[in-house]
């Protein structure tokens, strides 16, 4: 077929007219918006669920031996004196913030993706790789300005295994304790890890897919998106790995035996790299991959599910 009508006129129209359609697929109904944010928040969630003991493994693993330089306990060692001196159930520690923030974060963090992307395209006229890197960026440091104060709380209790006190109480405490700006300690490096996250995490699978649907035999399904999450799970690892163990450490600067403070991400990055060398950079990297790996596979793989089940186009 040549051409396509428009409902309107009955007109034919070329069959090029791809703008077209796209721009009225982005008049949206209110239920499309709670779709398009609710698939995203809950695969996030999902994800992290499952994920979660290894979160807490990464941080224990981040906080060995600050400002110092020796030999590092192994995830697999410290998991067994976690286990053995504070219980299985220490590994769910701080799992109802990481909940909560993976529903708030994870939901504006993917869905923003595809809106920020669409407004790029608008203004620049294209959809290359560096565009796709931008709207990933963007989307991670907003989601992460909005949802900092549940991921400095998450830290917080996944470290104080003392304390017998709820999200909220603990909250509370924090500000009262030590103000509400301690709420956002850490923010500039979450960002910048969130923003390279998403921008590496994103892109990566967005192109991956076209890449694989391009030059293999795979369709859009479940072994499509699993390879792609797979591939997008490994250069995330590899880009925020130091970021995130900044970014702990900030989050957990009070709680650190450490006497020096780091003044901020830029400040605390210099302290490792001098005090405990390139390696402190990537402590607890085993464990990020190991949780973030498989985390990327289960995020995308449901999201794309859920996605169809909800009538959505695919990521």
């Amino acid at each position: 077929m040549d051409g396509d009508s428009t409902p309107a006129t009955g007109k034919t129209l070329p069959s090029g007219s791809m703008e077209v359609k796209e721009r009225r697929k982005w008049i949206v109904s209110a239920s499309d918006i709670v779709s398009h944010f609710g698939t995203s928040g809950m695969s996030v969630a999902a994800a992290t669920g499952i994920t979660h003991p290894l979160d807490v493994l990464k941080v224990r693993l981040q906080m060995q031996l600050v400002g110092q330089r020796g030999p590092l306990v192994g995830m697999g060692r410290l998991s067994l004196q976690v286990v053995e001196s504070e219980g299985l159930r220490s590994l769910y520690l701080g799992l109802a913030p990481a909940l909560t923030r993976s529903v708030l974060y994870g939901g504006l963090r993917l869905g923003l993706y595809e809106p920020s992307k669409y407004l790029c395209e608008l203004a620049f006229e294209s959809t290359n790789i560096l565009v796709k890197i931008a709207s990933g960026a963007f989307s991670g440091a907003i989601a992460t300005a909005l949802t900092n104060p549940v991921e400095v709380l998450k830290v917080r209790m996944q470290m104080n295994t003392r304390s017998s006190l709820g999200p909220i109480h603990e909250m509370r405490r924090i500000a009262s304790e030590e103000g509400v700006r301690a709420l956002w300690k850490g923010v500039g490096p979450a960002m910048a890890r969130a923003a390279t996250l998403t921008a590496s995490q994103l892109a990566t699978y967005d192109e991956s897919k076209q890449a694989l649907i391009k030059y293999t035999p795979l369709e859009e399904g479940f072994h499509l998106h699993l390879i792609s999450s797979t591939i997008a799970g490994t250069v995330s690892t590899l880009m925020t790995a130091p970021m995130d163990m900044v970014k702990t450490r900030l989050m957990l600067q009070r709680e650190s035996s450490c006497a020096r403070i780091y003044r901020n991400g830029l400040h605390c990055a210099y302290q490792v790299l001098r005090t405990e060398g390139p390696s402190g950079l990537y402590k607890g990297g085993l464990a990020i991959f190991a949780r973030l790996a498989p985390q990327t596979m289960i995020t995308f793989v449901l999201c794309e599910k859920l996605r169809g089940l909800a009538g959505l186009k695919a990521i």
